[in-house]
């Protein structure tokens, strides 16, 4: 057994790094009744374009996600069945940058984790298996395709970038999945699912014992090469790729979507991100006055709200809602952004969104899939639970109207409007 690396806090979260480079992170419940595991794959929708060894390989749209269901088959049939068998509910997701695979249950968490790592490091793909995933995606592609929240995030990306591959969607596209082949899935498990760029991740009912006793059953314990690839990021230019977009669809009310982009930022730089997301509690969130105008007049639906999209060479600050005065909200929106830069964040607000934030931190850390998940995501950024709490409580009013002088410029805005089909496009 590894020799314990460090304690992450004062809870007692535990982190282990592998003689194989697995990162494994352990949060003990004592007293909880259920336990979740999660591996994470530094892996995702925009990883289609890298050098492994001397080759450089160009990826089609949407293999990240294809990869994810297939690595729950295997020559015996299906993990799902597997963890069926032991009660065990499992599930996994694709981003822009991850892939997620895990597990919840109440007992027999030492065969789950066996059947979850086995999954993760022993893929098995042939033309048949690869062949039948391509309705199946097809179809959940068409389902993103008729969701207005989800074309609002795809059209702003592709009115804000012009190549990075964060402008298509997660899934890919139907003409796309159709040329993935075995060959292609194999090169992305040897390329990015070696033991080095994943995360395992664990809490609940569970011990440190337990998690690094699967570990060496899988054979984790031992040295394994590192991985061979090196994303290829072409550059991205700050002008916007189209201003403006205008789309119908089966919709009840109009949906709209700004966007704003940002200079990326640097691997790691979750400070930068987490003060965006305060700003944007001072602009627009539910404390503050511009949220309370539009929801008191009925002018933007509930979800209305804004968000940090990250990604390796890309950064871009979303608004989106449901509102029957799209053209009305996007002047209020700029004119709020433009009071705010020049009066600077209302000191009061940008506290209560901090302590927020900074209680939603804490919370996460006693229920067991958030713990699970959330030491998974600061494990990717490079790091710990701990460290979030402290950079978030060096963030200042002042931090933030600093910020203000740079980002959320109305030349870089694009503007993402979905109306119901037949509507007029005019207000």
């Amino acid at each position: 057994m590894p020799e314990r690396l460090a304690i992450l806090d004062c809870a007692g979260n535990e982190r282990y790094v592998l003689p194989s480079g697995l990162t494994v992170l352990v949060r003990p419940m004592p007293g909880y009744a259920a336990a979740q595991a999660i591996v994470a794959a530094k892996f995702g929708s925009i990883d289609v374009h890298f050098r492994l060894g001397e080759e450089e390989l160009t990826l089609p749209a949407g293999v990240a996600h294809y990869l994810e269901h297939k690595m729950f088959e295997d020559k015996e049939g299906d993990a799902f069945a597997k963890f069926a068998r032991i009660g065990a509910n499992a599930n996994a997701f694709t981003s822009f940058d991850r892939t997620c695979y895990f597990f919840t249950a109440t007992g027999a968490v030492d065969e789950g984790l066996d059947v979850l790592l086995e999954m993760v490091t022993h893929p098995y793909f042939t033309d048949e298996t690869v062949a039948k995933e391509q309705s199946i995606i097809a179809q959940e592609i068409k389902m993103y395709e008729d969701s207005p929240d989800w074309r609002l995030v795809t059209e702003l990306c592709q009115c804000l970038y012009h190549s990075h591959p964060i402008r298509t969607d997660i899934a890919g596209t139907c003409e796309s999945i159709a040329r993935i082949t075995p060959a292609m899935l194999y090169d992305c498990c040897r390329a990015f699912y070696a033991p080095s760029n994943l995360v395992l991740s664990a809490a609940g009912n569970i011990t440190a014992e337990q998690v690094l006793a699967a570990c060496a059953r899988a054979g984790l314990d031992k040295p394994a090469a590192a991985p061979a690839a090196r994303r290829i990021c072409a550059a991205e230019p700050m002008t916007l790729a189209k201003r403006e977009t205008c789309l119908r669809m089966a919709v009840s009310m109009p949906y709209f979507g700004i966007g704003y982009k940002e200079a990326p930022l640097a691997p790691g730089d979750g400070r930068t991100e987490a003060l965006y997301d305060l700003i944007l509690g001072c602009i627009c969130g539910g404390m503050s006055p511009l949220y309370r105008r539009l929801y008191d007049e009925g002018l933007v639906t509930p979800n209305f709200g804004g968000e940090v999209l990250r990604v390796d060479g890309c950064c871009c600050i979303l608004f989106t809602g449901g509102s029957e005065t799209p053209d009305a909200v996007r002047g209020l929106l700029q004119a709020e952004i433009e009071r705010v830069r020049a009066e600077g964040v209302d000191r009061e607000i940008f506290t209560l969104c901090k302590n927020e934030r900074y209680g939603q931190l804490v919370e996460n850390l006693e229920n067991v899939e958030d713990a699970a998940s959330q030491m998974a995501d600061c494990a990717l950024l490079g790091q710990t639970v701990p460290q979030q709490l402290e950079m978030l409580a060096g963030l200042t009013a002042e931090d933030a109207d600093r910020a203000l002088q740079t980002i959320l410029q109305p030349e870089r805005a694009a503007f993402v409007k979905i109306l119901p089909d037949g509507a007029e496009t005019e207000e």
